[in-house]
């Protein structure tokens, strides 16, 4: 973005306004917004942090590089830091996360986002947001952000912990393994229950990071705000390569759900989040990418896909693109579970990157099949 006389004004105005946060003793240790390197941030939970990005595909081998799916393998032992480096075991901020994987479409590339935030963990402290994992809310780590780099666009990815997606899926796993009993009924219903609700502090979200950038002196016109909506990580009953009977769901896919409960994952569930979130965009002014189709074919368990073994290697064109659920706990982190792995968040990267080329209009991401993230093409919506 070319700098103006207006944008230039904005170091005194960051120093004055952003508390804490800058140096008025040293105003050349921050430059003025506008006038700093280039920046795309991204902001809001584990599906844009980068959860499960230690994950090259699933493998049955629990000993080793698990054949070379798992990156934080050293040879020797497992360090996932390896992979989230200071934020493993927290906020797991990969290093294949969706903003990390988009290229260079600017100087830097800013991942705040955490594992397992709500739209609390976003809001500015002084307007009643929450501290997670030992960061400071998000609105406020932006702020930073805005005074001392040009930010040209702000990635969000939030409302699924609001809505409760982790407790959707371990009911459903439950009620496969355990009671052998649906849940997509009762589930609908409490996410019927807390949707408006969850959408209201979606919307509030938009607000704050609106609020911080115009406080740092950016006019709209500065940057661009994307609301992204969540990929389904399984795939529809008729696309699932195991039989409902019998344990291979659990014991070899990972992905214990009964058919009528995937279906209502793959398309009801996370098509209406994707609709509700669009129309907040709508109703706040910014862009929506919607990523419902994002895994298509790459889910866990999906038919058009496979397996890792010691004759199939890892692969982006053959491998599953999410995390599968590993029931036993011999493999990394339960949190990791139900997440687009490295190979799914190279494919977000590069939506990331298409939606930052097109700097209006609402846009679908989807991937081709047999090809990997290079693959990946909008569609208008």
């Amino acid at each position: 973005m070319p700098s103006t006389p207006h944008r230039a004004l904005r170091g005194f105005l960051a120093l004055c306004t952003a508390a804490g946060l800058a140096s008025v003793a040293a105003p050349s240790a921050s430059a003025a917004p506008g006038t700093g390197p280039t920046a795309v941030v991204t902001m809001g939970d584990s599906y844009i942090s980068g959860e499960a990005g230690r994950w090259l595909g699933n493998s049955l081998t629990n000993s080793g590089s698990r054949n070379g799916t798992d990156r934080a393998w050293t040879g020797s032992a497992y360090d996932p830091s390896r992979v989230y480096g200071a934020t493993a075991g927290g906020c797991h901020r990969s290093d294949t996360a969706e903003v990390k994987s988009a290229g260079p479409i600017v100087s830097s590339l800013i991942n705040l986002a955490c594992s397992g935030a709500t739209t609390e963990n976003v809001i500015r402290a002084s307007q009643g947001g929450q501290a997670y994992k030992g960061e400071a809310p998000q609105a406020d780590q932006l702020a930073a952000v805005a005074a001392s780099h040009d930010v040209e666009l702000i990635a969000l990815s939030i409302g699924g912990n609001d809505l409760g997606f982790a407790d959707i899926i371990a009911t459903c796993a439950k009620d496969y393994i355990v009671w052998y009993s649906y849940c997509h009924d009762d589930q609908q219903a409490e996410v019927d229950a807390k949707i408006d609700g969850v959408m209201a502090d979606v919307g509030r979200s938009v607000d704050e990071i609106r609020a911080v950038m115009t406080a740092a002196g950016y006019a709209p016109s500065d940057y661009r705000i994307v609301l992204q909506s969540y990929p389904s990580p399984i795939p529809r009953a008729a696309e699932n390569r195991y039989a409902e009977s019998g344990w291979a769901r659990t014991n070899t896919g990972g992905c214990p759900f009964w058919n009528a409960d995937s279906t209502w994952a793959r398309d009801s569930l996370v098509p209406q989040l994707a609709n509700r979130l669009k129309g907040v965009a709508a109703a706040k002014g910014v862009q929506f990418m919607d990523l419902r189709d994002a895994l298509q074919g790459r889910e866990v368990c999906a038919k058009a896909s496979k397996q890792v073994t010691s004759t199939v290697p890892a692969s982006a064109t053959t491998s599953e693109w999410a995390r599968w659920i590993d029931s036993q706990s011999t493999q990394g982190l339960v949190q990791e579970s139900m997440h687009p792995n490295a190979y799914g968040q190279q494919a977000l990267g590069r939506c990331l990157a298409l939606v930052h080329a097109r700097p209006t209009g609402n846009h679908s991401c989807k991937n081709t099949a047999g090809s990997g993230a290079s693959g990946m093409y909008l569609t208008a919506g």
